[in-house]
């Protein structure tokens, strides 16, 4: 085969490649669908990128909307997931890495070189069209390793939408337990109010001592410097929810619920819940994506590591006087100096970094699930001896004290001590309860954003 036949069918396979290139585009959704199928799936919540005003106006109307009337947890999530600005920003990496993927599928600009010379009479023209051909040998490889690490990013990203629900989920019920606190904060002192006022009275009439009367008065001090606390943590969980909500100006006058949801009849049981979560967590899946692109990109080091530069181009030369001259010329870096051993090492070192990152985080989640449903099941049974025992049995006595009380049995003296202790009593199980939807919510991040299909509500 001539010289020139060889040249023809490559600059036709060149062409080719051209073309082909050529058609890498862009997606039409950006790899933001499968974030969003992601969401709906775990989550049953709506997720959009802010990409023109439209976009913003929908958006504003459909937080206004859920705002018109006291949050749920649901409602708080939904808000933080759509108006979240941080969350906005993540979107981006969808953009960045397409564009890199799109990059890769395209072949990098050909080189022209033109030289003129004059020699007396004469005058010579050279023309090279060159292009690399290692980036047209690899365009497919590196296509699929910049897939690969698009793929991978779709799953950061949505873990960071899941990530983003459970921190919503908890700072809603923190807020909310902390509003619970206030009001009951103040049932408490305005009785307090009322005790010392009475202790006064009966002091000034001597019917009680002074050591009594400062009793109550301590205790009305201290239910009002309970009041000033309460309200210090309630504005701080209240602000916490509003910067994961995105809400600013007449936004942050958003309602919340009286109270925290009632506790569950049973707790959750979730078999094989370490399998489940190795399976369902997207961390998991994101690093298991990123390792295997790594390990395209190591051998594709190993196969180019002789081969930095290798440049082929079509010669066209004219001579005044002669014929015109044709040919091409093939351009390769000689690796005397470098035989690449140093990007091999440096690829080998990041791919066994990311085989231990897979391995840190598949034991890590275990270690999570472990201990996110022990705090579940402690959470709720001490929500529960709330609940079944300790508020019930203060009430009673309560009840009996007002009784004996009433019959003159005890003193007033005695009947607020008893109050005081019912304070506690009432607060432990505010805590107690807040505690148990945190735990509840650290548990399904653990597995992965949402709770396995196998739950199981028998003790």
């Amino acid at each position: 085969m001539s010289s020139y036949s060889f040249m023809r069918r490559t600059v036709l396979g060149v062409a080719l490649t051209l073309l082909l290139g050529g058609c890498a585009t862009f997606s039409k959704d950006g790899g933001f669908d499968s974030v969003a199928q992601i969401a709906e799936a775990r989550l049953g919540k709506t997720v959009r990128p802010v990409r023109s005003s439209d976009d913003a106006r929908a958006i504003d109307a459909s937080i206004k909307n859920l705002l018109a009337k006291p949050l749920t947890a649901d409602d708080a999530v939904q808000i933080a997931l759509l108006n979240n600005r941080g969350l906005q920003a993540g979107y981006a990496e969808l953009g960045i890495a397409e564009a890199d993927l799109v990059q890769a599928g395209r072949l990098h600009n050909p080189g022209f070189d033109f030289k003129h010379i004059t020699q007396g009479a004469d005058t010579i023209i050279e023309r090279t069209f060159t292009m690399s051909l290692v980036n047209l040998i690899m365009l497919p490889q590196a296509s699929r390793l910049e897939q690969q690490r698009f793929e991978a990013v779709k799953l950061q990203v949505a873990n960071q939408v899941l990530r983003l629900a459970a921190d919503t989920r908890k700072a809603y019920f923190e807020a909310v337990a902390a509003q619970q606190s206030v009001l009951y904060a103040k049932q408490v002192n305005a009785a307090a109010e009322a005790g010392a006022e009475l202790g006064n009275r009966m002091a000034r009439v001597g019917n009680w001592s002074k050591l009594e009367q400062d009793r109550e008065q301590v205790f009305y001090a201290d239910a009002t410097a309970a009041v000033a606390r309460a309200e210090k943590e309630s504005v701080m969980a209240r602000e916490k929810l509003t910067r994961l909500l995105g809400l600013w100006g007449d936004e942050t006058q958003f309602q919340l619920p009286e109270r925290l949801p009632d506790l569950p009849a049973r707790p959750l049981q979730v078999k094989d819940a370490e399998a489940f979560a190795i399976n369902n967590r997207l961390d998991i899946q994101a690093a298991r994506q990123q390792t295997a692109s790594l390990a395209s990109s190591l051998g594709l080091t190993r196969t180019t590591r002789f081969i930095n530069v290798l440049d082929l181009g079509y010669v066209r030369n004219t001579d005044s006087g002669l014929p015109r001259a044709t040919g091409y010329e093939l351009s390769l870096e000689i690796p005397i100096f470098d035989w690449g051993s140093a990007r091999v090492a440096r690829a080998e070192a990041i791919y066994m970094q990311s085989v231990n990152h897979l391995a840190e985080t598949a034991v890590n989640a275990r270690s999570a699930v472990r201990e996110s449903y022990l705090g579940y099941r402690s959470a709720y049974d001490l929500a529960r001896h709330y609940r079944d025992n300790i508020v019930p049995l203060r009430k009673q006595i309560s009840d009996e004290n007002l009784l004996r009380y009433n019959g003159m049995l005890i003193s007033v003296f005695e009947l607020l001590a008893d109050a005081r202790e019912q304070v506690l009593s009432v607060n432990g199980y505010i805590n107690a309860l807040k505690d148990y939807w945190v735990a509840q919510t650290d548990l399904s991040a653990a597995l992965g954003g949402n709770l396995p299909a196998n739950l199981s509500n028998k003790e």
